[in-house]
């Protein structure tokens, strides 16, 4: 059974961007990998940009420099 973990910042993905996610994930694992799309787990977690941290700093800090 696969299991695709799909970790994003909480910054308003639309229930249809994270449908296009779940699909396009499970059809990448039916086509590359030949799995059934029936047993394929897609999941989407959306972390808050202040628990994300990149070089020392959160997603947060980085964003309000513009980096």
């Amino acid at each position: 059974m696969p299991f695709v973990n799909i970790k994003i910042t909480r910054e308003g993905a639309t229930a249809e961007q994270k449908r296009q996610l779940i699909k396009g994930a499970t059809d990448l694992m039916v086509n590359v990998l030949g799995k059934n799309p029936a047993t394929t787990i897609v999941l989407i977690e959306e972390i808050d940009t202040d628990n994300w941290g990149l070089g020392g700093e959160s997603i947060t800090e980085r964003r309000k420099r513009g980096s």
